[in-house]
Order: C-alpha cells, then structure tokens, then sequence
C-alpha cells in the first residue's frame, strides 16, 4: 500500500492522513520485528534480508539492530542499570519520566547498538551494511518524490522507532533487582498478547529470551508462581 501510493497519490493532505492513521499499526509491527531478531523467520538469510528491510520501513529499526541493542545488550544488562542499553535510570539514580526515557533509548538506539557491535564483529558488518543499504533507497525515494518519501517513509520510521522506545518503558521502570522474576511488569491480556505476539508475557521472555514467542504463555504459567502479583498486570478484576 505504501509503494502504491508514492507512485500513485500526489495529494499531501491524503499523505498525511494515512501517515497519521497508520500510526498504530505500523508501530505494532515493532513487536514482530523485534520476535525476529530473538528467532529468525525464515532459514533462508536472504529472505529474512527482504523481511527485515521492510520491517525497516515500518518501525525505523534495521537489520540487526534490535540482535545488537536488544538481544546482545539489553537481555543481557536489563538487572543493571549502568549498563542496560534500555536504561530507565539517570545517572543520578533517580527514574526518568516516560518522555526522557523514550527520548534517551530512541536517540541512542543506533550508537549503542554500533557499540554492542564491537564485540560481535559479524552482526555489526550486517547492520552496517543493511542500514546504509537502507537509508540510502529511502533517501532516493525522498530525492524523487519528496513529500510522498517523507510522509510514506521517514516520517513512519521514525515514529515507530520513538513509540517502540515509549512502549518498552513500562517493561522495566522502577524495577531496581537483581531478582528475574521482579525485574519485569507481565501484561495477561489477552487483546495485548494478541497484537504483540505473546510480549506481554515478559517476566516469561527474560527468564529464557531464546523461547518461541508462542511458547511464553505456557513458560509464564511455568514459572507466575516466582512473579510478585502486583508485577502482572492484566489479569480479569484487577487493575
């Protein structure tokens, strides 16, 4: 849909209007890509490639970058804060808001997800790679057509990578242990599960982050017992 309205829709105000309605469900794409970096969809790399440059287009999270930042860096630093590259504490100690949160993870998203590379050299050549390959056919989009680019490609991007860092803040906030199992909020709703691919499930997911994401809810039920309640949320007659 969004290639056949670059090539086909001249109209700004149409642009903007599904930019701004297509918000929601592009951002909920995030979770997926963010699935695929954890287990690869498909076993043949170059059609993964095609997959995630497209999630690319969604979610303004290249390939390899979310294996880096996230898989290689915050699933292994998340119990601290000094290292977390998703971190939700100041320097000084205190918690951030969920504006300078979302600010701080999308802003740095990039750099410490480059910086995680150095320690594994081969992901690192990928995300390179791919994300100039990337920047640079969106770049060509905007140089042909620059209001359509903008608004069907950059505009998106980067919305998706702010609202993913805004939506991963109620993941750990607050939560200053080394304990696991309390280190992470859980949301059983179902609807959310749904739209997310089991992500609610996340106390579940950083016990054992190499799980299936359509395995967790059987996990969460393995191991609810050792999760404070007040940390699961979405459960029929609470808040």
């Amino acid at each position: 849909m969004d290639l056949y309205l670059y090539f086909a829709v001249q109209n700004t105000y149409l642009l903007l209007l599904y930019w701004v309605l297509m918000i929601f469900p592009k951002v909920q794409i995030c979770a997926w890509n963010h699935h695929h970096q954890h287990t690869r969809t498909f076993r043949f790399k170059p059609v993964n490639r095609v997959l995630e440059f497209f999630y690319a287009l969604h979610t303004g999270v290249t390939t390899n970058l979310w294996l880096l930042h996230h898989v290689l860096g915050h699933h292994q630093n998340y119990l601290d804060q000094t290292q977390d590259e998703s971190r939700w504490k100041r320097s000084s100690g205190e918690t951030m808001g969920e504006w300078e949160y979302t600010l701080n993870v999308g802003l740095t998203a990039y750099p410490r997800g480059y910086q995680v590379g150095k320690q594994h050299p081969k992901a690192q050549r990928a995300f390179v790679f791919c994300t100039a390959v990337t920047f640079g056919i969106v770049a060509l989009a905007v140089w042909y057509k620059p209001v359509a680019g903008l608004l069907l490609f950059v505009l998106p991007m980067i919305t998706g990578l702010f609202v993913t860092s805004w939506a991963t803040y109620d993941h750990h906030a607050g939560l200053d242990t080394k304990n696991v199992f309390a280190a992470s909020y859980s949301n059983v709703g179902r609807l959310y599960n749904v739209l997310t691919g089991n992500l609610g499930y996340h106390a579940a997911h950083h016990f054992k982050q190499g799980v299936h994401w359509s395995e967790l809810p059987q996990l969460h039920e393995q191991i609810k017992e050792h999760i404070p309640p007040g940390l699961i949320r979405g459960v029929r007659g609470t808040s």
